[in-house]
């Protein structure tokens, strides 16, 4: 009896304690008529939000070049902005390996690991590399991505090679050099037109005690900047044939050497101490006002404003002549996005280049980074420094920028450091610079 009793009893407490897991149960699976237990954490249901099915992301990482170090807390921001639409969208959960060297040291390292098979996944050329790149096998055709069909046309063009599209633009630029717009103002001085004139703004500025051109030549790519500006004019207006002459041989920099007269004009009228002074330390004096000018493109906007955010500078055609019709804009692409034919990630490859122009997200980077809109879907408002750049533009006063062979922008960066110390002579120049051209030529051609 006792036994009896003794099983009755067990068999009461087993079925107490299946109803109780049955009542948890439907607590756990959502059911909507049990409520949680007072001091359940909130969090919880959102852990069964999930679909229970739901795949582990596949992981990918995305080596990324970049020539812009100035701006890679603006690029690290947008690159999480991706990462997240890529995990919520696809769930790829993506690592990006970020490298961004000095603009100096950026095309040698990347050439030295296109050459050694050592391709990032995505990375920054100059748009005038496009054909050396591209005929070497080291770019894809990016011609049926989205984000290339969203392009103005003038900033297609400006990429375009052999009927395709091998990179991506971000760097849409009307440039020439840049000027203090107060420092004009206050001393009568309006945008020089020609040569004569613009030594004369050098002479007023003279007089009273300010450097008419900011010196930075730190880095060789910002000296350059003064030949691709001459050269531009002077080819576009006085030697319109001039590089196909060269391409075959039958050309020399003597041609045009009338480049030195704005660059004589500009290193004998600089700022002191040029070779001590970098582009970024160049942005903060320039926009402090420590000079009128600098031969500096608007890509250092953010740089200035930065510096001195009530700066007002404008942008003008640079004078190679006493001709004004020498004296004008560049147009051109810059920093330029390429996706490697060798990436094992192409299609997220392809998804990061696609981001760059997306929707919602691209105005609001591209006007953090204060660059031109190149696309339809960019909603912000010009700048000013474009709008008067843009002025040029509408009347005829531009040219798109020089396509030089491949290492002939670095060696005239290289020369014109040595050209301001007198360690470099113009025949010097002139005749260094007809062999590099020649070289150029002669390895585009056992290239292909």
């Amino acid at each position: 009896m006792k036994k009896a009793s003794y099983l009755v009893l067990v068999l009461a407490m087993l079925l107490s304690v299946l109803s109780a897991c049955s009542s948890g149960n439907k607590n756990n699976n959502g059911d909507p008529s049990n409520e949680a237990s007072p001091g359940a954490s909130s969090a919880e249901p959102s852990k069964s939000a999930e679909p229970a099915s739901q795949e582990p992301a596949k992981q990918v990482k995305l080596k990324v070049f970049l020539t812009l170090p100035r701006f890679k807390d603006q690029f690290d921001a947008y690159f999480e902005q991706f990462k997240a639409k890529e995990l919520k969208e696809k769930n790829i959960d993506v690592t990006i390996d970020l490298e961004m060297p000095n603009s100096d040291q950026a095309k040698q390292i990347l050439q030295t690991r296109l050459a050694s098979n050592d391709a990032p996944d995505v990375f920054a050329i100059h748009a005038n590399d496009i054909p050396a790149y591209y005929d070497a096998g080291y770019l894809e055709d990016l011609s049926s991505q989205p984000a290339v069909g969203k392009l103005f046309d003038s900033v297609k063009q400006t990429v375009a090679y052999d009927g395709k599209v091998p990179a991506l633009p971000l760097e849409s630029l009307s440039w020439g050099y840049l000027y203090n717009k107060k420092i004009f103002a206050d001393n009568g001085i309006t945008p020089p037109q020609t040569l004569d004139e613009m030594k004369a703004a050098t002479e007023k500025l003279k007089a009273a005690g300010i450097p008419a051109f900011e010196l930075a030549f730190q880095e060789s790519w910002v000296p350059q900047l003064m030949t691709a500006l001459s050269l531009g004019g002077i080819v576009n207006s006085q030697q319109t044939d001039w590089i196909d002459r060269m391409n075959k041989g039958e050309g020399s920099y003597a041609d045009v050497s009338g480049i030195f007269d704005i660059i004589d004009l500009i290193n004998a009228n600089g700022s002191a101490k040029p070779f001590e002074v970098s582009s970024a330390a160049g942005a903060t004096d320039f926009a402090n006002g420590k000079a009128a000018m600098w031969v500096q493109g608007p890509w250092m906007a953010e740089s200035i404003q930065k510096a001195n955010p009530s700066m007002e500078f404008g942008v003008a055609p640079l004078p190679v002549s006493n001709d004004p019709k020498g004296t004008m804009i560049n147009l051109s692409s810059s920093t330029s996005i390429a996706v490697s034919p060798t990436s094992k990630n192409k299609d997220v490859a392809f998804d990061l280049l696609n981001y760059l122009l997306d929707d919602q997200a691209s105005s609001a980077f591209f006007e953090e980074l204060k660059f031109n809109p190149i696309s339809s879907i960019h909603t912000y408002k010009s700048f000013p420094w474009v709008d008067e750049a843009m002025t040029y533009v509408s009347q005829g006063k531009a040219y798109q920028d020089l396509k030089l062979p491949n290492g002939v922008t670095d060696e005239q960066a290289k020369l014109l450091q040595g050209y301001y110390t007198k360690k470099v002579t113009k025949e010097q120049f002139i005749k260094d610079m007809d062999k590099t051209w020649a070289n150029a030529i002669k390895a585009a051609a056992g290239g292909k």
